[in-house]
């Protein structure tokens, strides 16, 4: 990963902050996209001990704090290798984003979905490039309901997960198609169950179960560092990868229309938000 540089949103903790750390390792320069804080700090400081980072704050519950994100990326830089949409939120009770979106659509899908199209340029100019999205095995129980965006239907966590995980999966496997020929490529990725701060609004006796059967973040991150960095991994597109192996995604993904559906309303809500 020498001379390559790499954005990854939710960079500050869990398999983002070790991802991060890794690559750093690697030799490539490493940017993260978190808010401004204590916890964002004391990432700076351990990753630094590995390589080159500096974080560009950002609310991703905020699509014009996204765009400012990725007016502030094309200011500084002229190359992206690598971007890994990481970030993500599992709110245990209904929220809103800034813009009026269930916190979990609006975060999880809708802010990757903005940011990697404002920076599509950038990723085409550095080909050979790539994008790669954190899902979840979770997302083949999900169903996208388009009523529910804005959090009109009765709100069900795990549901509300899935719908996003299954919408971070219709994104990545359209967009791959949009790239073909391109230089840049889009793959997906199930870490595995990890014990990360997504679970940290569950309660305690839940947390307690979950993290009895899941694995650490160390492990976790491999499979986005394998993606971030494999040379034989340059020209794999559309794929998804469960636990470093290569794996199919939900087939409903393979549904062309609703691939279409999802990428023409989110268009339309990051544009008029």
């Amino acid at each position: 990963m020498q001379g390559k540089r790499v954005l990854i949103t939710g960079g500050n903790s869990g398999i983002g902050k070790i991802a991060a750390m890794e690559l750093a390792k690697l030799g490539a320069e490493v940017v993260l996209a978190c808010r401004d804080s204590d916890k964002t700090h004391a990432a700076l400081r351990e990753i630094s001990a590995h390589g080159k980072v500096e974080n560009l704050p950002v609310n991703l519950a905020s699509l014009a704090s996204v765009r400012n994100l990725a007016t502030t990326f094309l200011e500084r830089y002229d190359r992206l290798d690598v971007l890994i949409n990481n970030a993500g939120t599992f709110p245990a009770k209904l929220t809103l984003t800034e813009d009026g979106f269930e916190t979990q659509f609006g975060v999880n899908h809708l802010a990757h979905f903005l940011l990697t199209n404002l920076l599509l340029d950038c990723l085409k100019a550095s080909a050979p490039s790539r994008v790669i999205t954190v899902t979840s095995k979770l997302h083949k129980n999900g169903a996208i309901d388009f009523d529910s965006f804005r959090g009109e239907q009765k709100y069900n966590s795990q549901k509300a997960y899935g719908q996003s995980k299954l919408a971070n999966v219709l994104f990545a496997v359209e967009i791959a198609r949009q790239l073909e020929g391109t230089g840049v490529t889009s793959n997906l990725l199930h870490p595995g169950g990890v014990r990360t701060d997504i679970m940290r609004e569950m309660p305690w006796l839940v947390r307690s179960i979950v993290n009895l059967f899941f694995i650490d973040a160390e492990t976790g991150a491999r499979t986005s560092v394998m993606l971030a960095s494999d040379p034989s991994l340059e020209t794999t597109n559309g794929k998804y990868f469960d636990q470093g192996k290569p794996d199919d995604y939900a087939e409903v993904a393979q549904d062309s229309l609703l691939r279409q559906r999802l990428w023409q309303e989110s268009e339309a809500m990051t544009r008029t938000a």
